[in-house]
């Protein structure tokens, strides 16, 4: 059971300090208070509270999006948080979701903030738990919740479109291995055996193709499970956006991304600095973010420490200087998202239209120099017959 530490008063008066157990930090407070103390702080023991976060999964993007869809609606229509909670607990489809919107329900009953109890399950992402804890402190927690769905679905759509983009090269890339392989594995072994009674000295072609189908068969299985385990890892490591060939595409989207919740935690009443610590996980190369944040630390401007930092586009740290100097960061950092969607996106456009000529170009020329490589001993066989 986790374990708390405490500082409180007992009913003399006399400030106490110690440990005490519970299944979260309002059974601990409950604990407390039946031994007659006052909780002045509480908090749990950083080794565990490490490993209990490590250990639990965040919640999807589609189903945060309904979250917020979801609450932002019921308490606009006047139900309390504890019973939108009910109901989306009810809702859920899965048994995980079920059992975390419950112990929200209970946190909150026992006096904690939504944001306070997002945060200690560890399921939520950090942006949000920011967004829900400022709109909290505001009094305009729908209106925040409005803004996150807006942002998690702009989010959504754009791994969408990204993944569009990528399937078509990787369904021809998917099939022309699968054809080859076929090939490899199970035709030019069926031929190797007549190959070897004709006597005479195979093409180039020819021993490059049984060499290749000699691989195959030895070390085709082994690379088959490195590849899954491959694709396993990656997808365990929940990494915010697929793989893009090219790096100025991948900085643009990531730029993208990066700059719409940037805008969006600036318009919740998040400070600059506590914003960027919380976007700066979704890149790559978080140390930039980072690196700009000292600056601003040492006095510098937004904009003026992105420029310092060398890494950002010049485009970019120019729309942004500009709106900071009106006054207006959150509708540049906005702007500065969509140019580099819309730069994204053309990039894209030629990138596939340049793909799939070359894709259907490449597989042809695999697949005809296994034709050839087959072919040509044939021709050497039917010529020593005539």
């Amino acid at each position: 059971m986790p374990r708390y530490r405490y500082t409180a008063y007992d009913p003399q008066g006399k400030l106490l300090a110690g440990e005490v157990e519970g299944p979260n930090e309002a059974s601990a407070v409950q604990a407390l208070g039946r031994e007659g103390l006052v909780p002045v702080e509480i908090r749990g023991l950083a080794g565990q509270e490490k490993l209990s976060r490590k250990s639990r999964k965040q919640v999807p993007l589609e189903d945060t999006l309904l979250f917020c869809r979801s609450l932002a609606g019921y308490l606009r229509s006047g139900l309390t948080l504890s019973h939108v909670l009910v109901l989306l607990g009810k809702q859920s489809p899965r048994e995980s979701l079920r059992e975390l919107y419950g112990s929200l329900k209970k946190e909150v009953e026992a006096g904690k903030s939504l944001g306070a109890a997002m945060r200690e399950s560890g399921q939520f992402r950090e942006d949000l738990v920011g967004m829900v804890e400022s709109g909290e402190r505001s009094g305009s927690l729908q209106q925040v919740l409005d803004r996150a769905a807006r942002l998690y679905r702009l989010e959504i759509g754009l791994r969408r479109r990204v993944r569009s983009a990528l399937t078509y090269p990787l369904v021809m890339a998917a099939v022309g291995t699968a054809v080859v392989a076929f090939l490899l594995a199970y035709v030019v072994p069926k031929l190797a055996a007549l190959f070897a009674d004709m006597g005479e000295s195979l093409p180039l072609p020819t021993r490059v193709l049984l060499w290749l189908s000699s691989a195959l068969k030895t070390a085709g299985i082994p690379l088959l499970v490195f590849l899954l385990a491959l694709l396993l890892w990656q997808r365990r490591k929940g990494t915010l956006l697929p793989r893009l060939p090219l790096k100025g595409l991948r900085e643009r989207i990531t730029l993208s991304l990066v700059f719409s919740h940037l805008a969006t935690l600036l318009d919740c009443g998040i400070p600059l600095l506590q914003a960027l610590s919380m976007v700066a996980p979704m890149d790559p190369s978080p140390g930039r973010w980072e690196s700009a944040s000292e600056r601003i630390r040492k006095g510098y401007r937004f904009g003026q420490a992105l420029q310092e930092e060398g890494s950002f586009p010049e485009d970019a740290v120019y729309i942004i200087q500009v709106g900071e100097a009106g006054g207006e960061l959150s509708d540049a950092l906005q702007q500065v998202a969509d140019n580099s969607w819309e730069i994204a996106e053309s990039q894209m456009a030629r990138l596939a239209d340049l793909v799939e000529p070359a894709m259907v170009l490449a597989l042809g020329v695999i697949v005809g120099f296994v034709v050839v490589a087959i072919l040509l001993p044939i021709f050497d066989l039917s010529s020593l017959i005539r």
